[in-house]
């Protein structure tokens, strides 16, 4: 008898939700490239739905040089205006100089800190934050956290970085847990932090 799966209510929209849902979602990262992946895709999110971002984000991956914050950083105004054509990202002249602006400062965190994980997880004593939220109504747009880490990126000239985009980030990221507690995925990244 197969026992149906139960997921956070959000991730039934579709399979590539799901599939990101049951693989990334919440999964604590501690690689560079893929805290600056988050950062595109999540300040690209702001005022769309995360769903247009996924089917957006190999688009992404080859407009934005693998995330590769160092070629990124490099880009000039030809190149904005290039991507700025291209249909396979959100078309925002704003996010989309914030991403070379954001690849600037991403790189200067990683020389004074030596990488950005060891920036970022600071915030959070190093260990992600284990929530019990049995309705998705009850997680917040925004916490304490995402305030501090809001305020400290802007202070270091990152764009596109509010305190949801940056609560947004601590949950793909898996700063923070916010998998339903009747989810699946809860109890194995739970179990992970104990």
């Amino acid at each position: 008898m197969n026992k149906k799966v139960v997921r956070c209510s959000w991730a039934s929209l579709n399979e590539l939700q799901a599939a990101y849902h049951d693989t990334e979602w919440g999964v604590p990262v501690h690689d560079d490239r893929r805290f600056f992946e988050f950062l595109i895709l999540e300040g690209a999110q702001a005022g769309l739905a995360w769903d247009t971002i996924l089917k957006k984000r190999e688009g992404y991956c080859e407009a934005f040089s693998n995330f590769d914050p160092a070629k990124v950083a490099r880009f000039n105004a030809a190149k904005v205006e290039k991507l700025l054509t291209n249909p396979n990202i959100v078309r925002n002249r704003l996010k989309v100089e914030s991403a070379v602006l954001n690849a600037k400062a991403f790189l200067t965190v990683q020389e004074e800190f030596g990488s950005f994980d060891q920036y970022i997880w600071q915030f959070v004593d190093g260990k992600p934050i284990v929530n019990r939220w049995s309705q998705m109504s009850g997680i917040p747009p925004s916490t304490s956290h995402s305030d501090a880490i809001s305020k400290d990126l802007k202070r270091r000239g990152f764009k596109f970085v509010g305190t949801t985009i940056c609560y947004a980030f601590m949950q793909a990221t898996g700063m923070v847990n916010d998998h339903l507690t009747s989810c699946f995925r809860y109890r194995e990244l739970a179990a992970k932090c104990e």
